[in-house]
């Protein structure tokens, strides 16, 4: 049986980031060769020294909401609200805390200008909401939302394009995708420059950034839904790579998830939108993604399993316990690994 708790390590507190690396590309990077075995301690900016021309690195330019929110019940009761899905202009799954004051039928005032109704709850128990508004729900929400931190970081953000990757660029997002923030545009300037091409795809980063793997048995577990977009521009990048058999490089899970959500068995893609469920974990086939950029994750998360199916289960325990003796930061303002 594959089982949650094979995926579990010791990370002491103090490791967990609280803040972001100054500037973003000062980050550590950890650098790992499948072919060789061999580990290189770097800094993040040292990236473009193992990209090559012909190299394709495929980021996703999802945009952070300002998705936490907080309303109030007729009697005062405060309940927090982080939106997860939209289904239309005014219908949206959140998630809600404490549940029990959030039952079906239940008012919440979040301001003068945004209400909502809880108007049912998902089979997972998330709450299904229609809000109530006149004007732009986007902009109501940047007056009214913040940043939705994961609970693991307990310092106050004090520049919120911190939690969004330079490159952002559609709303839509409960969490970031945390790969992507060592990125500074005169870094991908100077990528772009060495003839490395750039392809962007879109993954909504959901609840399932958030949901622990609770079943020991992982094939009882059930990824959350994401909603995915890879235009013809991207599709076209990634396949003439495929064909000249050069490399693809992935920033971050959330791409791998996309890529590999949408490559046929040959690792081509074709442009397409929808939503994926996809749970990557050991044994898996990798059909397009050649190598990968991500930050140290959560034990037993279905993020570290992802990376375990790329290099396998005790090298990858074996390098996150080197990461921890080295004191690495760790998780979504944390340090980087290079996985080539």
């Amino acid at each position: 049986m594959l089982k949650k708790s094979d995926y579990y390590y010791d990370l002491p507190e103090e490791l967990i980031a609280q803040t972001p690396a100054e500037p973003r590309d000062s980050s550590r990077l950890l650098v790992y060769d499948r072919k060789t075995g061999k580990t290189e301690d770097r800094i993040f900016r040292d990236i473009e020294e193992y990209l090559h021309a012909g190299d394709v690195l495929v980021i996703n330019n999802t945009k952070v909401l300002p998705a936490r929110m907080y309303g109030y019940t007729q009697n005062g009761g405060k309940v927090e609200v982080l939106l997860l899905k939209r289904y239309d202009l005014h219908r949206w799954e959140v998630l809600v805390k404490p549940g029990k004051k959030a039952k079906e039928g239940t008012e919440l005032k979040v301001s003068d200008e945004l209400s909502l109704t809880v108007v049912g709850r998902t089979e997972t128990g998330e709450r299904i909401v229609d809000f109530h508004f006149d004007g732009v729900f986007e902009d109501i929400l940047t007056r009214v939302g913040s940043m939705p931190l994961p609970p693991y970081i307990h310092e106050k953000l004090k520049d919120q394009t911190r939690y969004q990757t330079v490159y952002c660029r559609t709303d839509g997002s409960a969490a970031a995708p945390t790969a992507g923030l060592h990125f500074t545009k005169e870094l991908l300037d100077r990528i772009r420059a060495k003839g490395v091409e750039v392809a962007e795809v879109l993954l909504h980063v959901g609840l399932g950034t958030f949901r622990p793997v609770k079943e020991e048995d992982l094939t009882e577990h059930k990824m959350h839904s994401e909603f995915y977009m890879v235009d013809e521009k991207a599709a076209e990048t990634v396949n003439a790579a495929k064909r000249e058999g050069r490399r693809v490089i992935a920033v971050g899970t959330t791409s791998v998830r996309t890529l590999e959500t949408v490559a046929d068995e040959n690792g081509f893609l074709k442009p397409c939108s929808g939503n994926t469920e996809i749970f990557i974990y050991p044994p898996y086939k990798f059909k397009c993604v050649d190598a990968l950029i991500t930050n140290f994750h959560l034990p037993e998360s279905t993020l570290i399993m992802l990376v375990s199916a790329l290099m396998g289960r005790e090298q990858t325990l074996t390098l996150y316990k080197e990461a921890v003796e080295k004191k690495y930061r760790f998780f979504s303002f944390g340090d980087a690994m290079l996985i080539l």
